[in-house]
């Protein structure tokens, strides 16, 4: 008993220390970059507002990129965590069900034929694409006598994104005037976001997280198999659809706002399981705090690597990523030989 209360408190201790390592590395994002502001002027930003330009960089860009980042990286990072969980795929992420080629693919069909430039539209499409993306790859899993499994539902997610993200360079090579406004969006950004712009979008993934929460008893029923989950008496067609849904929220929300940024929802779950194990209660908290500290760390970075240019944060986590995910596929590829 002792024990137990003792890796409790640990965890919670976690908890409180990443939290605070968060809040660090906000005000870090807010100072630092092209043109570094102090303490005092970061604050006299928020108190003392006077309109310089000092200040209207903090408010007007810092600021919202800084908040955008850490919601996008935890929700990232939630998402990718419920996505193993429920394929049973160590190498899973939402970019397994299709979500980012899907909202892509949606977006670049918005701008390419229907004109569609405002930002908030997009977005709004963005989230639409991303979720009727996921819907159909559910349906197509789901076919078959056996129902939904881990195997087919990840199979036609990778089939889907693959399609959509043909169809996508399809179009772009077609419409090169388009060709400038989409890069931007599809190499993944929080820079020059808003957040009047995308407040729209922000209940959407305040449900996710909150949705997130209320299925992490389930998840860890999940975990054991569905023989025994159904044994349990759990109605795992219901369970899973409600895991689906979470993902679509949180996982399209992000996409949405902040484009296709890749690696968030696969690297941070696996090193929040080598802290905490395999019970979701402490799972999904601490990927939430360990996406943000990840993608503002990765948005951070960017902005040093090379002189008067910043690199987009989904190139950020890419470079990040990419050797994690070799060793993750020749850990597995090892484990099954």
């Amino acid at each position: 008993m002792r024990e137990i209360l003792h890796t409790r408190i640990s965890k919670i201790i976690g908890l409180v220390i990443g939290a605070l390592l968060v809040l660090g590395l906000m005000l870090a994002s807010i100072m630092f970059g092209f043109k570094n502001m102090t303490f005092q002027t970061v604050w006299d930003s928020f108190f003392h507002f006077n309109g310089s330009n000092e200040h209207l960089i903090i408010q007007t860009s810092r600021v919202p990129r800084t908040v955008i980042a850490a919601v996008v990286g935890a929700s990232l990072a939630i998402a990718g965590g419920l996505m193993q969980g429920l394929t049973r795929n160590p190498l899973a992420s939402p970019a397994t069900l299709g979500i980012n080629a899907g909202a892509s693919f949606f977006i670049v069909m918005a701008v390419s034929f229907f004109s569609v430039q405002a930002f908030t539209s997009l977005m709004v499409v963005g989230l639409v694409g991303a979720a009727l993306t996921s819907l159909f790859v559910y349906f197509l899993g789901s076919l078959g006598r056996d129902g939904m499994t881990p195997v087919k539902l990840t199979l036609a997610g990778t089939a889907v994104a693959a399609l959509f993200a043909s169809l996508t360079q399809g179009i772009l090579v077609m419409n090169e005037k388009g060709l400038e406004e989409l890069l931007f969006w599809l190499t993944g950004s929080v820079q020059g976001r808003k957040l009047e712009m995308v407040s729209g979008i922000f209940p959407f993934i305040f449900l996710g997280w909150l949705f997130a929460l209320l299925v992490m008893k389930q998840m860890n029923v999940l975990a054991l198999g569905d023989d025994v989950a159904r044994g349990l008496g759990m109605k795992l067609g219901l369970i899973k659809l409600s895991v689906g849904g979470v993902i679509i929220l949180l996982a399209g929300g992000s996409v949405a706002i902040a484009g296709p940024i890749v690696f968030v929802g696969l690297i941070v779950p696996h090193i929040v399981r080598a802290m905490v194990g395999i019970d979701y209660r402490w799972i999904i908290p601490y990927c939430a705090i360990f996406g943000a500290i990840f993608l503002i760390s990765a948005d951070l970075g960017g902005r040093f690597i090379m002189t008067q240019q910043e690199i987009p944060v989904g190139v950020m986590t890419a470079i990040m990523g990419t050797p994690f995910f070799i060793y993750l596929a020749r850990r597995n590829a090892g484990e099954k030989g």
